[in-house]
């Protein structure tokens, strides 16, 4: 796989050698299993796979080399490249200007833009009617374009089975940049729909049943629908994509929920000419961080911590994993670990933050579990670990598994 030049500022020490000794041992990823970090008072349990992912680690590699090859000129960005407050405020502090917030609204109007600018494309990607307005003023978008690879997998795919009569149906949040690119990507080519959960796919499925009117259908799926989408006919082959930092879990059941109610409406004989096969959309990042948080917690723990932006989906989606079991904090950086008592959480559902008292117990070993989401630096967690490290008077420790770890490659 491609090697990527990223910042050693977003490194760790400790991660980078972790992370090398179990790819060594594990090259085909079939184990799960954390990595204990055994401090004797305090105990970290690390996931298998967390922080950057590949299309984190493009998009980092192509906006830097962007900065330093345009040196002189103003440089744009969309949007947020990623969802990590690290990440964007040092693109911010080297000059790069942001043209939309993560919902879409117009920071720089796009009108103040020439032809001698350069604008980057987030890793998001973004929808094919904000790459014409930026092109037709004579920048070439595509050439500092940091898109996901897995993400234009998506795209592609979709492409694929609009060309065979299939209609498309997003699994994403609605107002999510992914979805959003996405969805107008998917939209150029066929009827597309977005349903955010199964709740609303189970509406959806009513509709294919006859149990909805047409009318009701288009009041609930408002906004989230292509413009002239007939759900009378549009309805009758069906494929499912997904933003790419969902729960994959979530996306397989909407997938095969939906394909269950085409078998039921058309019978299982002719399920191939309703329904697309794309079990191949889901990717691989957000497959593996969330199976590394599903061994994490077979490990018997007092508590979690996931790192990432608020803003983060793939982190987010960590968090609801991690709180099904016990009790999980969400944070950004070790600023938000006030001292050993009290911790600043953010939920993870409505983004609001919160001081929480008493967060690590009175108990001895004090076993925590941790993880990053794929927009998280390492330097993140390796500071995190240092800081509650220093509260358990184990800065020695730490220092001597380091040590250990980089000896071990």
């Amino acid at each position: 796989m491609k090697q990527f030049e990223v910042p050693n500022g977003y490194r760790s020490r400790l991660i980078t050698a972790i992370k090398q000794k179990r790819k060594a041992d594990d090259k085909l990823k079939k184990d799960f299993s954390p990595t204990l970090l055994d401090l004797g008072t305090v105990q970290f349990y690390l996931a298998r796979h967390l922080g950057f992912c590949y299309g984190v680690e493009n998009a980092i590699d192509i906006a830097y080399k962007t900065i330093e090859e345009n040196k002189g000129k103003r440089i744009y960005l969309l949007s947020e490249m990623i969802h990590n407050p690290q990440v964007n405020a040092d693109l911010i502090q080297k000059g790069v200007q942001f043209l939309h917030d993560t919902n879409g609204n117009v920071i720089i109007p796009l009108s103040a833009l020439t032809s001698n600018d350069v604008v980057m494309i987030p890793a998001f990607g973004t929808t094919l009617e904000l790459e014409k307005i930026i092109q037709d003023k004579g920048i070439d978008i595509q050439k500092y374009n940091t898109t996901c690879p897995f993400v234009e997998k998506v795209w592609n795919r979709s492409d694929q089975i609009a060309k065979k009569g299939y209609a498309i149906i997003i699994h994403g949040k609605p107002k999510h940049e992914e979805t959003r690119a996405t969805f107008s990507h998917a939209a150029a080519n066929t009827p597309t729909l977005i349903v955010n959960d199964m709740e609303e796919t189970k509406i959806l499925g009513d509709y294919i049943l006859g149990k909805m009117s047409a009318s009701d259908f288009e009041k609930y799926f408002a906004g989230r629908f292509s413009n002239g989408f007939d759900p009378t006919k549009d309805l009758e082959k069906i494929g499912v994509v997904n933003q790419t930092t969902q729960l994959a879990t979530d996306t397989q059941a909407i997938s095969d929920y939906l394909k269950h109610i085409i078998i039921e409406k058309y019978g299982a004989a002719n399920i191939e000419a309703h329904f697309a096969d794309t079990r191949d959309t889901l990717c691989y990042a957000t497959n593996d961080n969330q199976s590394a948080v599903i061994g994490l917690l077979e490990t018997n723990a007092d508590l979690a911590i996931v790192m990432g932006g608020k803003n983060s989906s793939n982190s987010s989606h960590l968090v609801e994993l991690c709180e099904q079991k016990l009790p999980t904090y969400f944070i950004d950086d070790a600023s938000k670990i006030v001292n050993a008592t009290d911790i600043i959480h953010t939920d993870w559902k409505n983004k609001s933050a919160h001081v929480v008292n008493g967060y690590l117990p009175n108990k001895a070993p004090v076993k925590i579990l941790m993880t990053s989401g794929a927009s998280c630096p390492d330097a993140v967690v390796e500071s995190v670990i240092q800081k509650i490290t220093g509260y358990f008077n184990q800065e020695a420790a730490l220092e001597k598994l380091m040590a250990h770890w980089e000896a071990a490659n």
